[in-house]
């Protein structure tokens, strides 16, 4: 208890812009470059399935069903949610649709975006979730602006990436991650966010164990792995912003446990704002990456938010085709 005392009171003290940097302007004005792909517009929704959680969007005034069904009166409707099979609906809308809707989070949005991609069929992204971190960066903000870039019909390419066969269209991760973003989470809103962030590095590593894997047939011992789909800024454990959706590349960042003193290390440079020299943490762009787990046990894998059981073995890499997705025309940057 004292030294967690003494460590969060000196992470408030020294955590500043200097320790990371900031996005240079506000995360809603933050809109990656995307690629046209053309597209046509659709007034009605003729072609369309839309699928819709009924309870999505709390703080909407009017259901996502209500408002999409009177933008796109042609449409076809699949509600979703309680015991509803959400890859079962996702095929069968598939099978008939010219493209496919999800109206959720990013883990709807993402598992609608993996069958989408397989049989080429566009993705409307509809933002009912809490996050909507793929809405957010296409500048796709609320269900009107969804239904503006259907009725627009602009399509962009955004690159599909994979962990364990399962698509993933912001991130992924494996061992003690999601357990860090779950803690900055918790704390930041009574300590903000760069505080919190430290503080949950620490509860983490002090917390949890490492994981023994072979990445590209080197034995690793790590305590925690984040992999962007595209290169995410700023350096060090909180990825905000891309510059671009579809660059080809994996941002793999990773904490190694296998150096001396390696969670002093870690803490120190984090601290001093010196991370990006940190002998403990690396970081490297690929488009593939084969891992084995080592240790026994259960393997539970992250991608965009939804947690999975992972095989012993398996590959995280881009897939060579884009996903092709709606959005609104105006100010988009190619």
């Amino acid at each position: 208890m004292l030294w967690s005392g003494v460590v969060t009171g000196v992470i408030a003290a020294v955590a500043s812009r200097r320790v990371w940097p900031v996005a240079p302007r506000t995360a809603a004005q933050i809109r990656p470059a995307l690629t046209p792909l053309g597209g046509e517009p659709s007034e009605d929704g003729d072609g369309l399935t839309l699928l819709v959680n009924p309870s999505a969007g709390p703080a909407l005034r009017r259901s996502p069903h209500e408002t999409l069904e009177e933008a796109f009166p042609k449409a076809t409707f699949v509600d979703i949610g309680g015991d509803a099979d959400l890859e079962e609906a996702l095929e069968r809308a598939a099978s008939s649709a010219r493209a496919i809707g999800m109206a959720g989070g990013d883990g709807s949005v993402g598992a609608a975006a993996g069958v989408a991609h397989r049989v080429g069929k566009p993705l409307v992204v509809i933002p009912a979730g809490t996050l909507n971190h793929l809405a957010r960066d296409l500048g796709v903000h609320s269900i009107e602006d969804a239904i503006e870039a259907v009725k627009e019909g602009d399509l962009v390419a955004v690159d599909v990436a994979l962990i364990d066969g399962q698509p993933f269209l912001n991130t992924a991760s494996f061992g003690s991650y999601s357990h860090l973003v779950d803690a900055r989470e918790r704390l930041e809103s009574s300590i903000g966010k760069w505080p919190a962030l430290l503080v949950a590095l620490f509860q983490v590593l002090r917390r949890y164990e490492p994981i023994t894997v072979e990445l590209d047939g080197r034995r690793r011992r790590l305590w925690m792995i984040f992999i962007g789909n595209c290169r995410y800024h700023p350096a060090g454990f909180a990825p905000s912003w891309r510059e671009r959706l579809d660059d080809g590349v994996l941002d793999v960042r990773l904490v190694d446990a296998d150096h001396p003193w390696g969670r002093v290390r870690l803490l120190l440079a984090v601290l001093t704002g010196r991370l990006g020299r940190c002998v403990v943490y690396e970081t490297h762009v690929t488009r593939r990456l084969h891992v084995k787990v080592l240790d026994d046990g259960p393997v539970r894998l992250a991608r965009d938010g939804e947690v999975f059981d992972g095989s012993r073995e398996f590959e995280i890499c881009k897939e060579d085709r884009p996903l092709a997705v709606y959005v609104k025309g105006e100010g988009r940057a190619s």
